[in-house]
């Protein structure tokens, strides 16, 4: 639904999902052994991830979200205020039911829009969020009420500061809108920035991650065919089964070590 469902109400029309590759896939799945190669809509490996992702997220296993508990997300990574606008409904009403508590449909909706910035629903997901007055565009009050933040968090790390002056006239490099200090869905989805754009403004570690990134890793990820989300579930997967298999020959170890006989005379 998150990819085929254009209109984001929750209901795939019929053209909708003809003009997608829904069906393409299915036939793939149908002729692919491991499920697995199949990256669109089936993978396991991807619902491993968003479930484990939800999971380490709701400590207390109601099957809901609090603010507090996305605020924990990839080790703080996400500002006060850009959480706020997402509990407030601001990209798309919450469907858990429960007053201030998002839901596993709302989390997936969020993950995907996180971990893959640039696509068109992630993209109108964040504008939306950022766009504090509805007025469908973005100004530098919009702007700096969300980066004010960023600055305070940087601050609080010792990071070199940036100013808004200047990171406002590199976001306008960046997006190059039709009309100056006005920023537009559109402006957006016709730039290649996307997700550096937002993560200036509300992401801290993702912001750092690319001021320090390395141009030869950069190339590397660019030539390997994944998508930003793909890439993000590979290398979690990876780690969430690393860290089973660990717990398991922990157990294992444990279960050796102990004498059973002993401890029950």
């Amino acid at each position: 639904v998150y990819t085929v469902n254009v209109h984001g109400n929750g209901k795939m029309t019929l053209t909708e999902m003809l003009k997608s590759n829904l069906l393409e896939c299915m036939h793939g799945v149908d002729a692919q052994p491991d499920i697995n190669m199949v990256n669109d809509y089936f993978s396991y490996e991807h619902f491993y991830v968003i479930y484990c992702k939800f999971w380490e997220l709701d400590t207390d296993h109601d099957f809901l979200i609090s603010r507090d508990d996305l605020l924990r997300y990839m080790n703080h990574s996400l500002t006060y205020r850009i959480v706020e606008r997402i509990f407030m409904g601001a990209p798309r009403a919450l469907t858990s039911g429960v007053e201030d508590r998002m839901g596993y449909q709302d989390f997936i909706w969020f993950l995907l829009s996180e971990e893959e910035k640039g696509t068109p629903q992630a993209i109108d997901y964040w504008f939306l969020c950022l766009d504090m007055d509805g007025d469908g565009k973005l100004t530098p009050p919009d702007m700096v009420h969300f980066y004010t933040e960023q600055l305070h968090r940087m601050e609080c790390m010792n990071q070199e500061i940036v100013s808004f002056e200047d990171i406002l006239c590199q976001l306008s490099d960046m997006i190059c809108p039709a009309k100056d200090s006005e920023i537009t869905v559109k402006d957006i989805k016709a730039c290649q920035m996307a997700g550096c754009f937002f993560n200036t403004l509300f992401n801290l570690n993702k912001f750092l991650a690319y001021e320090q990134r390395d141009p030869f890793l950069a190339r590397q990820e660019a030539a390997d065919g994944m998508t930003d989300w793909e890439r993000f579930a590979r290398q979690e997967y990876l780690r969430l089964t690393a860290d089973e298999e660990e717990g398991e020959e922990l157990l294992d170890d444990i279960d050796g070590e102990l004498d059973y006989t002993n401890m029950y005379k």
